[in-house]
């Protein structure tokens, strides 16, 4: 029998509370990552452009993009403002 990815994830968030944890951070983690992304590709710019009007290294848009940044909502309010955007924060 075999079982999708979502069932093993789901079994494994109800045997360990910790998994459960680490899961839901690393899952918003990427959504940063995916919005940063989405909007500098809405706005037509590089990673060097986006950083360059935000006054960030590149190496900085990069790490957010690639889910290897725990990204403050400072920073994530500092691009938002830089081009013209608001953050929006939701509960669900």
């Amino acid at each position: 029998m075999t079982s999708s990815i979502n069932d093993l994830i789901a079994r494994k968030k109800a045997s360990s509370p910790q998994f459960a944890a680490e899961f839901e951070k690393e899952k918003q983690r990427l959504n940063v990552a995916v919005a940063v992304a989405q909007l500098r590709d809405e706005l037509g710019m590089t990673q060097r452009e986006l950083a360059e009007k935000v006054g960030k290294p590149q190496s900085t848009i990069a790490r957010i993009e690639n889910g290897s940044m725990n990204v403050s909502f400072n920073v994530l309010y500092e691009i938002a403002t830089s081009v013209g955007k608001e953050v929006t924060i939701g509960f669900k």
